[in-house]
């Protein structure tokens, strides 16, 4: 990851746009602290999730953010979903775009969500997705050999 480049890359957005960081923080729903914090580098790169809401508050491509959080490769980011681990296979890597492709499909209660809803469950989703993947992989090598 690129974590020294992310909060200078974070204070030219938000200086771009003539936000204060109390203004970002208001619009991101995050606290200034946190927003100070990684703008100096005193705290790592945040999580995709805190990265969804600071680029919807500064209105900028989620994917550019992520990339340049070192999440995701600028190569890949074209054909590859955000946020796979390395150890993901090409089974896991379709599995998961397979998962993502119903997002029209998203609905609560029979009614369809907005997209601050879709990205917020997407994003809950894909931490699940890969989390739940990664606990599968380690169960199949502490399984013992079966066989006679």
């Amino acid at each position: 990851m690129v974590e020294h480049a992310f909060g200078p890359y974070l204070k030219q957005l938000r200086e771009q746009q003539s936000y204060s960081i109390n203004q970002l923080a208001e619009a991101a729903g995050i606290s200034n602290s946190q927003i100070s914090r990684i703008e100096n580098g005193v705290r790592g790169v945040p999580k995709p999730a805190t990265i969804r809401k600071l680029a919807d508050a500064l209105s900028v491509s989620y994917a550019d953010m992520m990339k340049q959080a070192g999440y995701i490769e600028a190569a890949s980011a074209v054909n590859e979903p955000q946020d796979i681990p390395e150890w993901a296979t090409y089974k896991d890597r379709r599995d998961f775009k397979k998962m993502l492709e119903d997002e029209d499909d998203l609905m609560f209660d029979g009614i369809p969500l907005d997209d601050e809803d879709k990205k917020r469950i997407k994003d809950v989703l894909t931490g699940l997705f890969w989390e739940a993947k990664q606990m599968n992989k380690r169960k199949k090598t502490d399984e013992p050999d079966k066989r006679p």
